[in-house]
């Protein structure tokens, strides 16, 4: 992930049911060498929805979109760990914004994106 870690903001590309793709900007943290992403607007997200739905994701890095999986967090000292990221990282230059993704509802969808790069295995 050190590709990542002086980003501001990733963008993070989900593939709907018909084939097509959409692009979100979000907000990445890095706790203990992992990256984190939330939804700011909680389960309201259709991206949220999507990936939380098994959607194909990916994220736009200079060398193209890599695949990625997104993984829950339900871990509470975690999650608390994921918003004092946010609040280190956002919290001076966008105080409004933090306050929000850090509120329980947009906390509560704190996702971990790990196997960046790599392409799914098909099953045998």
């Amino acid at each position: 992930m050190d590709t990542f870690t002086d980003h501001m903001e990733i963008i993070l590309w989900t593939r709907h049911t018909d084939g097509r793709w959409s692009a979100r900007t979000l907000w990445m943290v890095l706790v203990d060498e992992q990256a984190y992403v939330r939804s700011a607007f909680g389960l309201r997200s259709a991206w949220y929805r999507r990936v939380r739905g098994h959607a194909e994701t990916r994220i736009e890095a200079a060398a193209g979109r890599l695949p990625v999986t997104l993984r829950p967090v339900s871990d509470p000292e975690l999650v608390r760990r994921v918003s004092d990221a946010y609040q280190a990282k956002y919290g001076l230059g966008w105080p409004g914004p933090v306050a929000s993704i850090n509120e329980p509802e947009a906390a509560a969808t704190t996702l971990c994106l790990t196997d960046v790069g790599q392409v799914p295995q098909l099953p045998a």
